[in-house]
């Protein structure tokens, strides 16, 4: 379930860093794969060391049906199936559902950030999105909601895979 090398590891390690996670956050991550970035998460929103009344939740978006069950058998493996919940569906328009969200996490990059996400950003909120062109170079961006503006602050350059999905890169 972990990812292969230490790339996936740092870059998960400073997407978490990021987003100034807590306990008690409620998080919308956008693609799912393995399910064990959302793990990660849900560890510091959700210890298991803290009672469960002051646990946050990770809702997770996997647009593609093999990866999404595959998320699920990983998260229920690795018994975090109480914190992290994992959906099958278009995460570029989030999930209105629970929103509003503490954090949002993204981990495919969009061709820029989704009005649907900013939207579901709680005020005082953060959102991590990798922000570029299909390839092997995007920016990573942090964006902060206070009220209703919104700060951006570039993190640097990296390489994700295209976001899927309404709000993603065409032709998907």
């Amino acid at each position: 379930m972990i990812p292969s090398g230490s790339i996936g590891r740092n870059m998960v390690s400073i997407m978490n860093e990021a987003l100034e996670l807590d306990v008690g956050h409620k998080v919308l991550e956008v693609g799912a794969g393995s399910g064990w970035h959302a793990c990660t998460v849900a560890e510091i929103v959700a210890p298991s060391d803290v009672p469960r009344d002051r646990w946050g939740h990770v809702y997770s978006i996997e647009i593609i049906p093999e990866l999404a069950e595959f998320a699920k058998r990983n998260v229920k493996r690795a018994g975090y199936e109480d914190r992290v919940t994992i959906l099958c569906m278009d995460g570029s328009e989030g999930y209105p559902d629970k929103a509003p969200y503490d954090r949002i996490l993204v981990t495919a990059a969009a061709p820029r950030i989704p009005e649907p996400l900013k939207k579901q950003l709680k005020p005082g909120g953060i959102m991590v999105i990798p922000v570029g062109s299909v390839g092997f170079y995007q920016t990573l961006i942090r964006l902060r909601r206070m009220d209703n503006r919104y700060f951006e602050e570039d993190l640097g350059g990296v390489a994700f895979v295209p976001l899927r999905g309404k709000y993603g890169h065409r032709p998907y």
